[in-house]
């Protein structure tokens, strides 16, 4: 791991010690199920433009264009949760784990044992007709030509995931606020923590005096973080998990 020892003793005493462990993730944790990170090499974003496809504004302009980019996006449904994910989902069982919030449409954490999720930026399980509120599964989105239509009215659908430009909505912020009342230990994951408002969660947690334990290949909360754990996800989950057990 390249790492010292002492950091997983470090980590795995505070994850103990604390009362109520949260974890924020972002697309770093995926990346070893195959998906790009989006603004990674080969991402999402290098292929088109978040500003002309990411957008509310450009979805209810030019449905059919967005829907493009949004065809290539339904390709990570088929992803499998890596080591991390189920890694993650064994905390929970130990009783060490209180809930996820999570930055990925791709719902992988559920796909890998989670119980407890909040999907911060929505997900691809649900499309929402937006002329008569008509709501339709995965299933039958996979199942349709693209892009999908409201076999009621005929609209074009547009998937249950927040745009750019778009607010978080009131019952996931209510969640989210819920999960993060009473937590002590915020455990931060595949994030660089740059993509307002869920990159004010760590700070919310530490400005209460919470700790931070944060895995990430590049460390991004350094100046908050009471241990980094520098490597892949799916490796710094299984050391600590192995280290939780013993």
């Amino acid at each position: 791991m390249g790492m010292p020892e002492d950091l997983f003793d470090k980590a795995v005493s505070l994850l103990k010690q604390a009362k109520n462990n949260i974890v924020l993730t972002g697309a770093g944790v995926s990346t070893e199920s195959g998906i790009p990170d989006f603004r990674g090499k080969g991402g999402l974003w290098s292929r088109y433009d978040p500003f002309e496809y990411g957008t509310m504004g450009s979805f209810l302009a030019k449905p059919e264009k967005v829907w493009r980019m949004l065809a290539t996006l339904l390709e990570v449904v088929d992803a499998q949760p890596n080591e991390g994910h189920h890694g993650l989902a064994e905390l929970e069982q130990m009783g060490l784990l209180q809930g996820i919030i999570t930055q990925n449409i791709d719902g992988l954490h559920q796909k890998g044992g989670s119980r407890n999720v909040v999907e911060f930026h929505g997900s691809l399980d649900t499309f929402t007709c937006l002329a008569c509120g008509a709501q339709f599964g995965l299933a039958a989105v996979k199942d349709s030509s693209l892009p999908p239509c409201c076999t009621v009215c005929h609209s074009i659908l547009k998937p249950d995931i927040v745009f750019f430009d778009e607010v978080i909505p009131e019952k996931v912020l209510t969640l989210t606020e819920q999960m993060l009342a009473s937590a002590d230990l915020l455990l931060v994951a595949g994030t660089s923590c740059q993509v307002q408002p869920a990159a004010r969660i760590p700070f919310m947690v530490f400005n209460k005096g919470g700790r931070i334990i944060e895995i990430n290949k590049e460390p991004a909360l350094s100046h908050i973080a009471t241990v980094t754990l520098q490597g892949s996800f799916s490796a710094v989950m299984r050391e600590l998990v192995q280290r939780l057990k013993s």
